[in-house]
């Protein structure tokens, strides 16, 4: 099973590389890239002097020219005049000598925003709802548990639980369900964090001044903060998380009247429907109207898990704001690496300790390492030890060191993780030039800051664990989905659980930062929500439609793996509140579907729980009326192939009654692309057109093209089409 980041967390391994994007990776501190503020004072009557232009050319007169084009962050001009930059030391300074600047300061802005996560999506806090139907929509939670006295969870303001709420409340002892929260398992107190995490990144309150020990300080707060969430505890710490669980959770949100499920659970293996619990449970769900979302796995190129075609999978990606921790070398160089550090030296440095010096009579190898028990209590007090390998970290907390360096070995370069000690883990250049320090000089001696957030430049991108498609099932299924935010989310937490899931680590706190495929799907969760509180009448498929066409575009030429890192793209709530036309797919459709896919009657009937009978005539697989459109192809070698696909699908009208909509699609070299009819016009809502596209060209790995219909005023309908070549993508 995949929860949070237990599967990342290899031998208890944490944190990352040289800052990413916006920091240059060299060696000197006062060539690192920092958020400025650049203040101009009152607006003049020259109102050209507080625009982004003249901000622009400002930066083009000190600015190195390879960061041009990224530097500017934002302009100030409707109430004063300045900008915000990300310069280095020197940049700053010259730009401090220019006359109509008063005065440039480091942003501590940053750590006064919002959790981030739901802003970048463009859910802010103000906008736009329908408080009455979100406040009746149910988002059921299987997972953990909850912490009933989490803020998040606080009922102050709700009115009693909509009137289709069936459960009842089994929190068990010293436990009390409210009008915000509802359980359904006799023991539903959260012991380990997770599922307070998820719940309140779905459906928690607005809670202001949040933070990790004052790192990502903000207001936390969920996709639809109104809504009620039912918790379903699945998963213990010493049992896991029991298929048998999960399906009793299922029953009970079904028959509870939930409207939405999220399942941060899953398998490390993609498992046959039959023996997959998530994907019978959800078939269930989805006869009664209810979207259930899953987590898509923390298996990176290993595969995905979550492969059946009426569950929402969702990737995880990166936000715009990361955490970084800085350590600084007595020579005075200055090295960013990845951790979440909570600890601060207060200006102190430390001598640094290295090998058979720290050792306890283990070999000079494992010394090196930070090897179990290898470390002498006695010979690392007051000292930060460097460490070969990543996994000393859990010897360091052991032994009692003050801090540790590490190399990036075999955790993600791209997510920080919550430390018990102050710890920062480097590139491996990065972690050699911290040994080059300390073999150059007796008196070596290192400070490791307070982690601190940095912008990320490249957002959104695929998380590197955020596990891969294609979908080995259905070959012809997209899978994941879609993408959300699930790097480095600060969200609720159960003050019983270790923060960093060390058990000697003793803190308690009230929110925490974890990162995971598990926290992008209450992410999703949310946003169907918040779209079916606005189109409560909209089927499961619909709302998957709709966030899976609107959704952000992503640049396959940043990521090999192209749709299979992030489905359709990054997910738009306010856009898919918006879209005009949907593809719907009925619990009869997908059981269609696998008939077409060589399942047998008598075995379909076992998953589905009632007698199924296949036609005799099969039809392609390729038209079942999914959001995307995926073609395996199966060449005879590995060079160059023609190749011809045809997809039938047909879509909704849910937009306005009257309305055109026409047909626009990618072009390529590489391929041809047609659609008939290439209008379609309706004049009634609810009203179903249909259509084929046709695509021939010749592939070698795998091509990404799509199809978009716009109508000129709803949100632009895109569909992804993928053709990858099986020899390559297996």
């Amino acid at each position: 099973m995949h929860r949070a980041m237990q599967s990342l967390k290899l031998s208890s391994v944490l944190f990352v590389l040289c800052v990413l994007c916006r920091i240059i990776c060299c060696h000197a501190s006062d060539q690192e890239r920092k958020i400025y503020i650049v203040y101009m004072g009152q607006i003049g009557e020259n109102e050209e002097s507080s625009s982004s232009t003249y901000h622009s050319s400002m930066l083009q007169d000190v600015v190195d020219s390879r960061f041009r084009g990224q530097s500017l962050i934002r302009s100030y001009g409707r109430s004063f005049n300045g900008f915000v930059a990300y310069l280095t030391h020197e940049e700053q300074e010259k730009l401090a000598s220019k006359e109509e600047v008063v005065s440039i300061f480091p942003s501590k802005a940053l750590q006064l925003q919002t959790t981030r996560s739901w802003d970048f999506m463009g859910l802010r806090e103000n906008f736009h709802r329908n408080p009455t139907m979100e406040s009746d929509t149910i988002v059921g939670v299987i997972d953990t548990g909850i912490w009933p006295e989490s803020e998040s969870f606080s009922d102050k303001g709700f009115s009693p639980p909509p009137k289709k709420w069936k459960g009842a409340c089994k929190g068990g002892q010293n436990f009390t369900c409210n009008n915000s929260f509802k359980l359904s398992d006799e023991s539903a107190r959260d012991e380990e964090g997770h599922g307070s995490h998820t719940a309140s990144t779905a459906a928690g309150n607005m809670v202001k001044d949040t933070s990790f020990y004052g790192i990502a300080n903000g207001t936390t707060r969920g996709g639809v903060p109104l809504a009620r969430i039912a918790a379903y505890k699945v998963c213990y710490p010493d049992l896991g998380c029991q298929s048998s669980d999960i399906l009793a959770a299922f029953d009970d949100a079904i028959a509870d009247g939930v409207d939405i499920i999220t399942v941060s659970i899953g398998h490390s293996l993609p498992r046959t429907l039959d023996k997959d619990e998530v994907a019978i449970g959800s078939f269930h769900a989805l006869q009664k109207g209810i979207l259930v979302v899953q987590s898509a796995g923390n298996n990176g190129l290993s595969g995905i898990t979550s492969v059946a075609p009426w569950i929402f999978t969702v990737a995880a990606s990166i936000t715009d704001r990361g955490i970084i921790t800085n350590v600084v070398l007595g020579n005075g160089t200055s090295i960013s690496g990845k951790s979440i550090n909570a600890f601060d030296f207060k200006g102190k440095s430390f001598p640094l300790a290295y090998g058979q010096e720290t050792s306890s009579g283990c070999t000079e190898p494992d010394a090196e390492s930070c090897s179990t028990d290898c470390l002498d209590k006695t010979k690392v007090k007051d000292k930060v030890l460097l460490c070969n390998k990543d996994i000393g970290l859990a010897e360091a907390f052991r032994a009692g060191a003050v801090g540790a360096v590490l190399p990036l070995i075999t955790s993600p370069s791209d997510v920080s993780f919550i430390v018990p000690i102050p710890i920062s883990s480097l590139s491996l250049p990065h972690f050699h030039d911290i040994k080059g320090y300390f073999n150059s000089t007796k008196n070596h001696t290192v400070q490791i800051l307070k982690s601190e957030l940095v912008t990320n430049l490249n957002a959104p991108s695929i998380a590197s664990f955020s596990s891969r498609g294609p979908n080995i099932n259905f070959l012809n299924i997209l899978k994941p989905d879609v993408t959300a935010p699930g790097v480095e989310i600060l969200a609720a937490f159960s003050p019983l659980a270790s923060p960093s899931e060390n058990s000697k680590d003793k803190r308690s706190v009230k929110y925490s930062i974890l990162s995971g495929t598990s926290m992008s799907c209450p992410h999703v969760a949310g946003a169907a929500a918040y779209v079916k509180s606005f189109h409560p009448d909209w089927s499961p498929s619909a709302i998957k439609s709709a966030l899976m066409t609107t959704a952000w575009r992503m640049n396959a030429t940043n990521d090999p793996y192209g749709e299979f890192s992030y489905g359709a793209g990054h997910i738009d709530p306010i856009k898919a509140n918006d879209t005009g036309l949907v593809y719907e797919i009925t619990a009869e459709d997908y059981i269609k579907y696998l008939c077409n896919s060589s399942y047998d009657a008598s075995r379909l009937s076992k998953i589905i729980g009632r007698s199924i009978i296949c036609p005799d005539k099969k039809s392609t697989s390729n038209d079942l009326n999914y959001p995307a459109m995926t073609f395996p192809f199966f060449p005879k070698g590995f060079e160059s192939t023609q190749f011809s696909a045809q997809f039938k699908r047909t879509v909704t009208n849910v937009g306005s009654t009257n309305s055109t909509y026409k047909a626009i699609t990618s072009t390529s070299l590489d391929y041809n692309i047609t659609v008939t009819p290439s209008v379609l016009e309706f004049t009634a809502l609810n009203k179903k057109q249909s259509f084929v596209l046709s695509i021939n060209g010749k592939i070698e790995k795998m091509i990404s093209a799509s199809l978009e219909w716009s109508d000129g005023v709803h949100s632009t309908v895109r569909t992804p089409i993928v053709v990858y070549n099986r020899n390559y993508l297996i």
